[in-house]
């Protein structure tokens, strides 16, 4: 017994002391693998036990375990690692950000839902993917970012804003722009002079069920953003420049020099007719460059530094951001300051305050060179003389002597304008249960901007009144709140969760318009002016206030449904229609998550289903008033006046869009592989239009809802990761999107035997330009059909320009065809729409080690642009004012009997109409452009303290591939409307090339 006792206790203390030998201390730091930065608050646990620890704020951990323990490291975001001990007493990880986890909380409307639960279509696009171009504009950004959202893109001007389209044009009147929403308040239809560094998502919503929440102003889609917040830990600052240069991309128009227009002149069937006094053969040595003396290689800046740290009771993040560019056109200097502070405060368990305070401030300076006259003016025309001076107006040396110096005009003329924006938020969060939260949002928004622009008395446009000063100011304040009721609640296998909300939003705002002639060079405030040319000012005011309610369920993470309704009321519908009601219903399947679905290569397979209505407000403010103009035009001999100005239409009803849809997401292969499929239809009712009618009272149309319109599409989205180890990945990323538009519906019209029947509605382009190209509104049409006259080509033997007379029966069918060189003969035809079949971008990303290297593209099949810039340059000689392009290759110019060309018969000042408005000049846009291209290398100085230094070398725009004979493709936008048609003088894109750095620590 006592040798039993003996054995058993030398075991014990054998077993204690090998016990206490095999405990080991270890330590390391925890990183992020792709910016190398610290991870505070990461957990390190021992495998198989409940022995743990966390990483402080410099992410470094310390934990004792066994020397043959297996250490598991995990961070939100980012993907779980196992590492084994093996007797070190040093381990530092870095830790991959794992997509699939980052995902997983999408920002929608007035919430954040797990992406599984998600039932709508949406596109949630990361910050830090919307910062590969250098742009101060957010919507630039999205361009070929998601599917089915189509940016046609500001022009190379600094600070110009592109225009964004979701799902297709799904109105007629109003803005096509989609709905902005910033941190919770609706601030409008464009992003304003929110700096792209401060966004950390955007979320694009396009079905019912994502849009329906928002009511009557989700009619064109919704983009939600959700700005940088402050992240628990130490303090953290961060800086980031790009500073570099951009040129002008002037596309395939080459415009002629001076021995190419000579030669050109010299060619013309009736050369022996010219008969200006130059028209000599040494004028063939006379060239001025009018594009080089415009242009200049640009310069553009971008800082911005951020600082952000705290506790979970108080914790804050400020940034601010500069934004500098010298345009590549002359003269033209743009410069933003951005501020952004965020501050969340948890004084309490049951309350938190969010105050917010944002502000830019932006400057113009505006003495730019003419982008018109880059391609028009001659090149036998100098600005200067033999001893270097400028010529002034209509110079006898010019050959074009009736035309304008514009350089002459620039030694005085000029303007500048400046813009403030300030936002500021006072929010707050109360929990009221642990299922019931009451969440405030509280925004005022003010803008100022003011404009100034000095035209001196001896410049041409202001001899003739002794000069002009104008004076432009106009201040804006919108008032946003929103009180929210949020409930979440889980039982067994249910979960439910949504919002009751009340939302309240107006805006106000004043104009001042002054001008002033006749003052003495030099002075430029209006105190001097000898006469006040003109006072005009305004004041505009509209409201909305709504009710809204959201509801998600959920079965066992299987089965979800979501319905949504919204009660709107707005200011610019009279009491008969001043409320309307919008609503959507939606299911979503995780199909992976049935017991009988066993394909282990399958991570995630969901099908939606969505049906629900958005709504569109008029433009006008008041079309439901009749209006009278009290105003300078209305008066009398100097005595005031009023005339009638609107019949208003009291019954005038919401603008309303029905949306049904299918669509699937999956995700493959360990999360390798990634697809999402939507197909859509969309249905516009009562569409809202000025209706033109007889001005016999003096007022032209009046505001009526006259139709129906259909927009079908699909979208497709599919990335993979090619190859992913430790040190190498490589991903593909490519979306599509194709939207098929029509008119179904016209209101009717009394012909001339008194029955009503519908009739196309003839429209404008948007350029303004008197001789541009026309569209037709007709049933059965996409709302952007061309409607113009048919180049039939060139006669080949007389070389005379050739339309074609199409003779149709009743019904709109073809019988016959014939040419005519006559164009008032010609017939016009339904030829062509604006809008490509097939629109989208791809990416590639390539990492190895610490080197990266991205390319992003976009592209566009299907559409067709006008190019009224070709009737002008391309004219077959009759402008000889302007200078001319070179032919293209492939284009050839008729000389004789049998040729067979693509361009007529040339002559001095032709009046043969070849250059008038025909499909001559109505060209395709297909395109694949290069948006960006960068290389970046992360450096490790955390011996330093640094948490992270990327440098990157990126390029911009740096090729297009296109047929499209102008100077680019994407025609830039106009006010935040999609042109089909450029003008005779285009800022080009620029190509620029960017050092970035980033460096936090």
């Amino acid at each position: 017994m006592k040798k039993l006792l003996f054995v058993l206790f030398l075991s014990l203390f054998l077993g204690s002391a090998y016990a206490q030998q095999s405990k080991i201390e270890v330590k390391g730091t925890i990183t992020e693998a792709n910016t190398g930065a610290l991870v505070p608050g990461a957990t390190v646990i021992e495998k198989g036990t409940t022995n743990g620890a966390a990483t402080d704020f410099d992410g470094n951990y310390s934990i004792t375990v066994n020397s043959d323990a297996t250490l598991v490291i995990s961070f939100m975001g980012f993907t779980t690692v196992e590492v084994k001990v093996n007797g070190r007493s040093e381990i530092s990880v870095s830790l991959k950000e794992d997509v699939a986890s980052l995902d997983e909380i999408v920002v929608v409307g007035y919430s954040s839902l797990k992406r599984e639960s998600l039932t709508g279509a949406l596109q949630t696009v990361d910050g830090d993917d919307l910062r590969d171009v250098t742009t101060p504009s957010v919507e630039n950004m999205l361009n070929g970012k998601a599917p089915g959202v189509y940016v046609a893109p500001g022009s190379g001007q600094p600070g110009s804003r592109g225009a964004v389209v979701i799902r297709g044009q799904a109105t007629l009147s109003g803005t096509t722009s989609p709905l902005w929403v910033i941190d919770g308040v609706i601030v409008g239809s464009s992003a304003g002079e929110l700096n792209p560094d401060d966004i950390e998502s955007m979320t694009i919503l396009k079905d019912a069920a994502s849009t329906s929440i928002y009511g009557s102003q989700g009619a064109n889609g919704v983009v939600v953003v959700t700005t940088k917040r402050a992240k628990l830990g130490k303090t953290k600052v961060s800086f980031s420049s790009k500073t570099g240069f951009n040129n002008l991309n002037n596309g395939n128009l080459q415009i002629m020099n001076g021995a190419e227009l000579y030669d050109y002149y010299a060619s013309f069937s009736n050369a022996s007719q010219i008969s200006f006094p130059r028209w000599k053969p040494e004028l063939r040595d006379s060239n001025f460059n009018w594009w080089d003396v415009a242009t200049q290689t640009g310069y553009t800046q971008n800082y911005n530094v951020s600082i952000q740290g705290g506790t979970e009771t108080l914790r804050s993040y400020m940034s601010l951001g500069l934004y500098d560019e010298e345009g590549a056109v002359k003269g033209y200097d743009y410069s933003r300051y951005n501020l952004r502070y965020k501050t969340e405060y948890k004084p309490l368990d049951w309350l938190t305050i969010k105050p917010t305070l944002a502000g830019s401030f932006r400057n113009v300076d505006d003495r730019q060179y003419s982008t018109t006259a880059m391609y028009s003016n001659l090149p036998w025309d100098s600005p200067y003389d033999e001893n270097g001076n400028l010529v002034p107006h209509r110079s006898s040396e010019w050959v074009n002597s009736a035309s304008t110096n514009y350089l002459y005009d620039l030694q005085w003329n000029h303007s500048s304008n400046k813009n403030y924006e300030i936002m500021a938020n006072m929010d707050f969060d109360i929990k009221l249960t642990n299922w019931l939260t009451f969440s405030s949002v509280n925004n005022y928004m003010y803008n100022s901007y003011k404009s100034n622009g000095y035209t001196d008395p001896r410049s041409n446009g202001g001899i003739s009144v002794g000069g002009r000063i104008t004076d432009y100011r106009s201040e804006s304040t919108r008032r946003y709140t929103n009180q929210i009721l949020r409930f979440n609640n889980s039982w067994n296998k249910h979960v439910v969760n949504g919002i009751l909300a009340y939302e309240f939003n107006d805006y106000r705002g004043e104009t001042l318009d002054v001008y002033g002639t006749g003052f003495i060079p030099g002075f430029e405030i209006l105190d001097v002016v000898a006469k006040p040319e003109r006072t005009k000012g305004g004041i505009n005011e509209w409201a909305v206030q709504s009710v809204l309610f959201n509801a998600n369920y959920a079965f066992d993470s299987k089965y979800m449904g979501q319905l949504s309704f919204r009660r709107d009321g707005a200011s610019n519908f009279g009491d008969n229609a001043k409320y309307g009601n919008f609503f959507s219903v939606s299911g979503g399947w995780n199909i992976e998550r049935e017991e009988w679905f066993k394909a282990d290569w399958v991570d995630a397979l969901k099908l939606r289903v969505a049906y629900g209505s958005v709504g569109n407000r008029p433009s006008s403010l008041y079309p439901q008033y009749d209006l009278y103009a009290v105003s300078t035009g209305a008066g009398y001999n100097e005595n005031p006046g009023a005339l009638i100005s609107q019949i208003g239409n009291k019954d005038l009803t919401w603008e309303k869009t029905f949306t049904s849809g299918f669509g699937i997401d999956a995700s493959l292969f360990n999360n390798r592989a990634r697809l999402t499929f939507d197909y859509y239809v969309k249905n516009t009712d009562n569409i809202l239009y000025q209706v033109p009618i007889t001005g016999l009272t003096g007022v032209t149309s009046i505001w009526q809802n006259i139709g129906e319109m259909e927009n079908k599409g699909i979208e497709l989205a599919i990335g993979g990761d090619i190859i992913s180890t430790d040190e190498l990945t490589w991903s593909i990323d490519v979306n599509l999107g194709h939207n098929a538009n029509k008119l179904t519906k016209l209101y009717k019209t009394k012909d001339a035997n008194g029955d009503y029947v519908v009739r196309p509605i003839i429209v404008g382009d948007g350029l303004g330009i008197a001789g541009s190209a026309q569209r037709m509104l007709e049933p059965g049409r996409p709302v952007d059909t061309y409607y113009l006259k048919e180049w039939a080509g060139v006669n080949p033997e007389n070389g005379l320009p050739m339309w074609y007379v199409v003779d149709r029966d009743s019904d709109g069918n073809e019988l016959s065809r014939s040419t005519t060189s006559n164009y008032s003969q010609a017939t016009f035809e339904k030829t062509g729409k604006v809008s490509p079949d097939v629109f989208g971008g791809f990416s590639t990303a390539l990492s190895y080690k610490d080197f990266d290297l991205n390319a992003v593209f976009g592209y566009a099949l299907g559409g067709k642009i006008y190019n009224y810039s070709r009737q002008e340059y391309d004219s077959d000689g009759t402008y000889t004012d302007r200078n001319q392009m070179k032919l293209r290759p492939g284009w050839s110019r008729w000389e004789k009997p049998g040729d067979i060309a693509t361009h007529p018969i040339a002559r001095y000042n032709n009046q043969d109409k070849g250059n008038a408005t025909s499909t001559r000049y109505l060209e395709k846009n297909d395109f694949l452009k290069l948006r960006s291209l960068s290389l970046g290398y992360n450096i490790d100085l955390s011996q330093y303290k640094v948490d992270n230094l990327r440098v990157t070398l990126s390029g911009e725009n740096l090729f297009v591939i296109t047929d499209y004979s102008g100077v680019d493709p994407e025609i830039p936008s106009s006010n935040g409307a999609v042109l089909g048609s450029t003008g005779p003088g285009v800022y080009p894109s620029t190509r620029r090339f960017m050092l970035g750095l980033n460096v936090s620590f």
